[in-house]
């Protein structure tokens, strides 16, 4: 599957520096590799419509920077491979935001939102475990809260990110 175009959310350098500094430590520990960017993810389509990215250019530039709290670890996927990640909270103004977009995504969820940050991509199934566990002791108990401080639609096909400005 080709990847889709995203409406993200990133985090400031050096908290993304510290998410990076997680993922080392469970590649250290044998665990794939984890190349992402690390964000947050608002909405996706295989092509995202015109309106939808001009509205998110409207609605999320005044909620940012938006502050996030680490609430606890969940899995995406009932298939062979998975996806790990730390759930967040947010605040009301910008889950109302994300959800308003995310439902004029024709391919998105509808109102739907789960704020997350990914820390482990398509990963087989029977290491999620020993992966959740090893994400916990390589992860500082004091690394519960984040900022994030651009919001961008990313058009990975043509390797294009468009930085929305207030």
């Amino acid at each position: 599957m080709a990847s889709p175009e995203n409406i993200l959310l990133y985090l400031p350098e050096k908290e993304e520096q510290q998410v990076r500094e997680v993922f080392a430590g469970l590649e250290e520990q044998g665990f794939p590799v984890q190349n992402q960017k690390p964000h947050i993810t608002i909405t996706f389509s295989p092509s995202m419509p015109d309106d939808v990215v001009q509205r998110a250019s409207e609605l999320l530039p005044p909620v940012m920077p938006a502050r996030f709290a680490r609430v606890g670890t969940v899995v995406f996927g009932t298939k062979r491979k998975q996806t790990v990640a730390w759930l967040l909270e947010t605040s009301e103004e910008l889950e109302e935001v994300a959800r308003n977009i995310s439902a004029l995504n024709p391919n998105g969820r509808g109102q739907r939102w789960v704020p997350h940050l990914t820390m482990g991509l398509r990963l087989p199934r029977e290491i999620v475990p020993d992966y959740i566990r090893a994400l916990d002791e390589v992860t500082s108990p004091h690394f519960k809260e984040f900022t994030a401080t651009t919001a961008a639609y990313w058009r990975p096909k043509i390797h294009h990110l468009t930085v929305f400005k207030a």
